[in-house]
């Protein structure tokens, strides 16, 4: 059976998480996010590795972030998050952070922070896409779709989550035929996050890898020709324009510009509803057929 908890609820679990444990200097610990299906999410890896660095650092805004997934992680064992003050200058501040678990590294990252300056400006204009009021969301798909989702996936597919999200198609974990196009999707906390610009980047740099590698996945199809594919993300870039408000609705808009030998590439840029742009992301993920996953396993 489904818990029903509260967008509230939702969004102090993912604070908590975020709420790392400092056990030594520049060494902290994190715990996981309960009843999310197989290894470890990579977006909380990631939000968590932004907020150890994150607490070397002050008053400085993260202006990028660049990581690589190294192992699965295991969801029943925290993780330990080492951090390496690298640079401390006038305009810019360097980190960098190795996740562990089981004394092996799973993830690693170099965030780069900058103090505010002046300077010119220019963007992108935001596209035209349906107002995330008129799209559906996660719970919705689970419900109208829940005799095609796999089982091990729509008890989660169900679950209120932190992160609000609506999307313009189908989401991978709905099986479905190829999708070509860009991919919409409207996000924002499940609820008021407190004033802490910091932990606003933290929240996003989470949310940005919940639907990033579908961009990838939707133009073959999850069923694609080759059967089914096993998914992995490789690596995930932010790079944080403008500061940000996590908790307002966000559009995320993707695409992927390439495919091939089983890896993909991805990109997302992150508008405001006002039409600014906050924030854009990158990401190379492993897209293998399953049955060429089953034979490296043997």
């Amino acid at each position: 059976m489904t818990e029903e908890i509260s967008a509230e609820l939702a969004i102090e679990r993912l604070l908590g998480v975020l709420d790392l444990e400092e056990i030594d200097v520049n060494i902290y610990r994190g715990q996981n996010e309960p009843d999310r299906p197989g290894r470890l999410f990579g977006g909380q890896v990631a939000a968590q590795s932004l907020a150890a660095a994150g607490r070397t650092v002050e008053n400085v805004p993260a202006h990028s972030l660049h990581g690589y997934f190294l192992r699965p992680g295991d969801p029943d064992v925290p993780v330990v998050y080492s951090v390496d003050r690298i640079r401390d200058g006038r305009s810019f501040t360097t980190r960098r952070v190795v996740a562990q678990q089981h004394g092996k590294a799973i993830f690693n990252m170099a965030v780069s922070y900058h103090a505010a300056e002046h300077g010119y400006s220019h963007q992108f204009p935001m596209p035209e896409v349906p107002d995330p009021e008129n799209l559906m969301g996660r719970a919705e798909y689970a419900e109208k779709y829940s005799d095609r989702i796999p089982k091990e996936f729509l008890g989660w597919a169900q679950r209120r989550g932190p992160i609000d999200t609506r999307y313009g198609r189908a989401p991978s974990f709905v099986p479905s035929e190829p999708q070509e196009g860009p991919g919409v999707v409207w996000l924002r906390a499940a609820a008021a996050l407190p004033e802490d610009p910091m932990l606003h980047q933290c929240v996003l740099t989470y949310a940005t890898d919940i639907s990033l590698i579908d961009s990838i996945v939707q133009p073959h199809g999850r069923m694609g020709a080759f059967g089914p594919l096993m998914t992995a993300s490789l690596d995930h870039a932010v790079w944080f324009h403008k500061p940000v408000l996590a908790d307002e609705w966000l559009l995320y808009y993707q695409d992927s510009p390439s495919a091939f030998g089983a890896r993909g590439l991805a990109r997302g840029t992150i508008y405001t509803q006002r039409g600014e742009l906050v924030a854009s992301t990158a990401q190379e993920a492993l897209i293998r057929p399953a049955t060429a996953a089953e034979d490296r396993s043997e």
